[in-house]
């Protein structure tokens, strides 16, 4: 199958193209890295597609920002690139798609309350931020809550700029494959990491920031108390991912998501101490510092990939810190990304 991979040369594209190389598909790839044309181009978006029986929609802007200043570009790049994208597509007669979705859509995850049982706390107060009080309450008794898995099913609540947009291609997808008789399978990352991760940039995720504190010989910075619940899944396993919904696209659904992470939840402050235990480097610092739009928990409910397409994790959290320990480079060797072009 002829696959076009927008973003194929970024951290998680490249390693999507690469693992459609081995399974037999064709990758084409559409970066601004590699031309300075994306997917706001309609005219580089047309010819990207000549050819084309699929597309896999990795492009994008990543991580909660700086401020709001940020909105703009997010949107821009987001939901503007894929609407453009989506309305080539549509010219083109392609009419399957996989999005490369984000556990951001649901806001905070799973919880429980004693008394209550499943509730969904609202935004974190600043003034509980500043006081150190990280944790949600019961928005009906303020116990405690404990914090559990999500499943794809879940209300949708972004409370960010960056997961308002990512949902925004979910309903532009939705909408797409409803009017052309699509199919579209939106993969929900959770915390990806691994080699080729960005460095040095505010916009990237919580190990790529770890780690490039690493490389400069600096301790992780570790915002809030460290208790933060991620699940942190590898950007092989995501590509595996990837490999397999392709070949579920036409199973008649318009619409499907999945969640894609490791099912071994963990800490922020966990992975902090593993990888600078990996790295023979120092120990990190829990400043207590915080974002407004950082959620406290969210961890993965992956078992509808698992018992539908058959997908499993296959690097642990201690071996995929390792390997990340021992990678310094920002991006994939340039021919590790098989760049075929019409």
């Amino acid at each position: 199958m002829r696959v076009l991979v927008t973003g194929g040369a970024g951290f998680v594209g490249s390693h999507v193209v690469a693992e459609l190389g081995r399974a037999g598909h064709e990758p084409v790839v559409l970066d601004l890295a590699e031309d300075g044309r994306d997917v706001r181009d309609p005219e580089a978006v047309r010819d990207a597609l000549a050819g084309v029986d699929a597309v896999c929609h990795q492009a994008a802007k990543v991580g909660l920002g700086k401020d709001f200043g940020d909105a703009p570009g997010y949107v821009s790049a987001n939901d503007l690139g894929t609407a453009v994208l989506l309305a080539g597509m549509a010219r083109a007669g392609v009419r399957r798609l996989l999005l490369a979705g984000s556990m951001v859509v649901y806001g905070e995850g799973r919880y429980a309350c004693a008394a209550h049982g499943v509730t969904r706390p609202g935004p974190r107060a600043e003034a509980d931020l500043r006081a150190g009080r990280f944790e949600p309450r019961c928005p009906d008794c303020g116990a405690d809550l404990a914090p559990g898995l999500v499943a794809e099913d879940a209300p949708m609540d972004p409370r960010n700029v960056y997961a308002t947009t990512k949902l925004a291609q979910e309903h532009l997808a939705a909408s797409w494959a409803r009017a052309i008789d699509g199919r579209v399978i939106s993969l929900r990352y959770h915390n990806v990491y691994g080699p080729g991760m960005p460095r040095d940039t505010p916009y990237a995720g919580v190990a790529a920031l770890f780690r490039s504190a690493l490389a400069r010989g600096e301790s992780p910075r570790v915002f809030e108390d460290g208790g933060q619940r991620r699940d942190f899944v590898h950007v092989r396993d995501v590509a595996s991912a990837n490999a397999m919904a392709l070949e579920a696209l036409d199973d008649g659904r318009a619409f499907t998501a999945y969640n894609v992470g490791s099912g071994d939840p963990r800490t922020v402050g966990d992975m902090a101490r593993a990888l600078s235990a990996a790295c023979a480097g120092p120990s990190p610092v829990v400043t207590g510092e915080y974002r407004l739009g950082d959620v406290r928990h969210i961890t993965a409910d992956s078992a509808r990939l698992r018992r539908e397409l058959g997908w499993r994790p296959a690097v642990p959290f201690a071996d995929g810190m390792a390997e990340l320990a021992a990678r310094t480079e920002g991006r994939l060797p340039r021919e590790a990304v098989l760049t075929r072009r019409p």
